[in-house]
């Protein structure tokens, strides 16, 4: 028999949230998979402390991974570990003189477009092992080899799961690291046409709608893996995500 999956991991903005917020709507859902047992685990892109600023109810949250896979955060301690090395102190700095507005976590150094040219001729200059990840206008530096698949795959590991065992849902490029190494990849519907084409599945709704939808059908499973796709739709984007009661 096929194993039910474990947890939900979830992008915050464009997926769970929108604008910002999650509505009292998708909160109700958080609260019926949790109830049920299952695990609640959000990566973002965010740093922590906007992150808890934004978002009152994390912890409803089992883990989560913040700075797009740089620090892991569990709410029911408090407890913070940082996963990699921040960037030069003189990094930030020099990209303010060139005039690159920037906002600086524990490790990330994150601005928006379209300061992203500016941003790879510092690192070239200064000579730096950085990466470069986009979410549809942000721009996020990282050290080398910092996703949001590595930071889920350690704060997994503290919980004894495998990502085969998780549902992933998410919007936008950053996401994609993370999709690909859970037992499937979800994306909503507002989701970029690139997720889209690699996501297992494609949500009806959108946002926290779409995550909605997501959880309720999840749980009229039980979290069984019993899915099927939409194949009447030549177009990705248009395609339906169906379970099979």
């Amino acid at each position: 028999m096929i194993k039910p999956y474990l947890a939900l991991a979830t992008d915050y903005d464009g997926t769970l949230a929108h604008r910002g917020t999650v509505s009292a709507k998708t909160l109700a859902a958080i609260h019926r998979l949790r109830a049920s047992g299952k695990k609640l685990l959000l990566v973002t892109g965010r740093r922590l402390e906007e992150l808890k600023q934004v978002f009152p109810d994390i912890g409803l949250c089992d883990f989560v991974v913040a700075e797009n896979g740089a620090l892991l955060y569990w709410p029911t301690t408090g407890r913070i570990k940082v996963l990699a090395e921040p960037a030069p102190a003189g990094f930030a700095q020099e990209l303010r003189a060139r005039g690159v507005p920037v906002a600086v976590g524990r490790v990330i150094v994150a601005t928006v477009e379209p300061y992203e040219i500016t941003v790879l001729q510092t690192i070239k200059a200064m000579r730096l092992e950085l990466e470069v990840i986009f979410n549809k206008g942000s721009v996020m530096v990282l050290p080398a080899g910092v996703n949001k698949a590595t930071g889920l795959r350690e704060g997994l590991s503290r919980l004894g799961l495998s990502a085969r065992q998780v549902i992933g849902v998410g919007d936008a490029e950053n996401d994609h690291a993370f999709l690909r190494i859970c037992g499937c990849g979800i994306a909503v519907a507002n989701a970029l046409p690139s997720l889209k084409e690699r996501a297992d599945f494609i949500t009806e709704h959108p946002y926290g709608e779409g995550v909605t939808e997501l959880i309720d059908q999840l749980l009229a499973n039980n979290f069984q893996p019993h899915f099927a796709l939409d194949q009447t739709a030549d177009d990705p984007g248009k395609r339906k995500l169906w379970f099979i009661l």
